[in-house]
């Protein structure tokens, strides 16, 4: 991109600086889009280039595949149940060790080498994340049932960008493994984010799913039964769009899948007309 271009796409990207200026941006990283560290870093950078355009970015994060390394690494196998992961009490610790560790501190670091001011915090942190039990048959998988967000909102204040791990906990000081969309989705409406992105390993959502160009780009909320009907929405995009839902229930005026695998997707999606995912509204 040569400087003429350069000018003409800041030119393009200003109305929507301006409708981001001083809101909450939420976005959720994780899964397989965060095992390139290439790309890894060039999210960080573009969360930082948005942080400096005055948007108050919070960034909410799972690590679902580096649990279950860590967790054969231990010697055990991890346990699924209907493709959620079966956790007891010593497995929650050992995602509490990994999420709220090693893959939070890792995140931050990469913010602040990309000249961004990073703070990491797990749901634990100033009793954020309160949770009660999903269900007895996954153990201590958490549904979010309040949060407090007073440092995340003095961190945004202060010019940070906050880190979350996606670690719950319950009044009798129990350990939860809280799944990364719920939990971008409750956090951006108690923040009253303008927009939520949930950045993953698919393009979006698809017509047909083996036709990558057969993206569709804008999804109403009143679409959605009828796109589970036709089989559009299905087996593991189901529980996804339902955050998404949710999000959009508790007040978020946009919500974004995009494919964290594309360089700039994030940029794209937030600056420009065209976006590069599938964007729900109410």
């Amino acid at each position: 991109m040569d400087k003429r271009e350069q000018a003409a796409f800041l030119i393009e990207a200003m109305p929507y600086i301006k409708k981001y200026f001083n809101k909450v941006l939420v976005v959720k990283y994780g899964g397989n889009a965060m095992t390139d560290d290439g790309l890894k870093s060039s999210v960080m950078r573009d969360l930082v280039v948005l942080n400096l355009l005055g948007i108050k970015v919070v960034l909410v994060h799972g690590g679902g595949p580096e649990i279950s390394s860590v967790i054969r690494k231990m010697g055990m196998e991890p346990k699924f149940v209907n493709g959620l992961r079966y956790t007891d009490k010593e497995t929650a610790e050992v995602v509490r060790m990994v999420l709220a560790g090693k893959i939070n501190k890792s995140l931050v670091d990469l913010l602040e080498q990309n000249g961004g001011k990073a703070v990491g915090l797990c749901g634990q942190d100033g009793h954020m994340l309160k949770c009660e039990r999903q269900s007895e048959e996954l153990g201590y998988v958490g549904n979010v049932v309040s949060i407090d967000t007073t440092l995340l909102t003095d961190l945004l204040d202060l010019g940070y960008i906050p880190v979350l791990s996606t670690v719950g906990y319950d009044d009798e000081g129990n350990i939860y493994n809280v799944n990364a969309d719920t939990a971008a989705a409750a956090v951006a409406g108690a923040l009253g984010a303008e927009s939520l992105i949930l950045m993953t390993d698919i393009k979006g959502l698809l017509a047909c799913k083996d036709d990558p160009d057969s993206l569709i780009k804008k999804v109403y909320v009143s679409d959605i039964p009828a796109l589970v009907k036709q089989g559009i929405i299905s087996g593991g995009m189901i529980p996804k769009i339902e955050c998404c839902k949710e999000a959009i229930r508790r007040g978020v005026n946009r919500v974004f899948i995009t494919d964290g695998r594309v360089e700039h997707s994030i940029l794209v999606e937030i600056l420009s007309e065209e976006g590069s995912g599938t964007m729900f509204l109410n």
